[in-house]
């Protein structure tokens, strides 16, 4: 499937494809099972071109787990969902057991991530907060084996429909990408940033935004972990996400023609980075 929207921006990488299926395709990256990685590196391969999948086993973290749609994995977190929410915020160090558990698990983690179960990765000021944060994802249990990853133009849409369509897009793309949101709604608050990781706002905020009657676009990659993840990936620090349940998107591809998109404001943007 050819995206009129990916032509019209000029993406500097392949719109990616996420579907739920009973079949992984051939080939596909996959994580080894029950081992860390993180699944931003599952949709940049997937916008350089390759196919990537997961499932309950391959998730890569606990947080990409939840993210994908496997259930509330933060309940299989080291020292449970309390863990957790200490480590997403003041950390372990302080915690009863929270110590002894740290050096039961140091040897299956990197020193940072040792560290962060220890002091924290505060991005939220406290555990308590954690837990209320947790209560408000959209936690899913998808109805299939896999999550997989495929380039868009890998896609025929008689055969198959994408829950979602990634673009990896620059602040310039992102602007024109919201703006596109917008354009033919009647109404101006059809994209949202939720604060949540990067691969939730990939797969659970836009499964849940597909049960709307009106969809909208979630922003990502303002994860700073995964940011210094997918720099590695896609040699571009200026990347950001925007996900569109796929009704949406069809719903903005319908839209480019006759749009700004094809007047020379949005023209000079895009002449302006050569």
């Amino acid at each position: 499937m050819e995206s009129l929207i990916a032509k019209a921006i000029q993406l500097q990488y392949q719109p990616v494809a996420l579907l739920w299926s009973n079949e992984k395709p051939q080939g596909a990256m996959q994580f080894a099972e029950n081992k860390w990685g993180c699944v931003m590196w599952l949709a940049a391969a997937a916008a350089k071109g390759k196919s990537a999948v997961a499932d309950a086993k391959t998730f890569g973290c606990f947080g990409g787990g939840v993210g994908l749609g496997f259930g509330n994995q933060y309940k299989n977190f080291p020292g449970g969902e309390e863990g957790f929410c200490h480590f997403l915020s003041t950390g372990n160090a302080s915690r009863e057991g929270g110590p002894e558990l740290a050096e039961k698990i140091k040897p299956y983690m990197t020193a940072e991530s040792h560290d962060h179960f220890l002091h924290g990765e505060r991005y939220i000021k406290s555990p308590d907060l954690v837990e209320k944060f947790v209560q408000t994802l959209p936690i899913t249990d998808i109805p299939e084996k896999y999550v997989v990853f495929q380039p868009l133009d890998k896609i025929d849409p008689a055969q198959e429909k994408p829950q979602t369509v990634i673009f990896f897009v620059n602040p310039d793309q992102l602007s024109a990408l919201t703006v596109l949101a917008n354009y033919g709604r009647g109404d101006y608050e059809n994209v949202i940033m939720p604060y949540a990781a990067a691969c939730q706002t990939m797969g659970i905020y836009p499964y849940h935004e597909a049960k709307s009657a009106r969809p909208r676009a979630v922003v990502g990659l303002t994860d700073l972990t995964a940011r210094v993840y997918i720099r590695k990936q896609l040699n571009n620090p200026n990347l950001m996400t925007f996900a569109v349940p796929f009704a949406f998107f069809e719903e903005m591809e319908q839209n480019v023609s006759g749009s700004f998109l094809e007047r020379h404001t949005w023209l000079s943007l895009l002449s302006a980075k050569d």
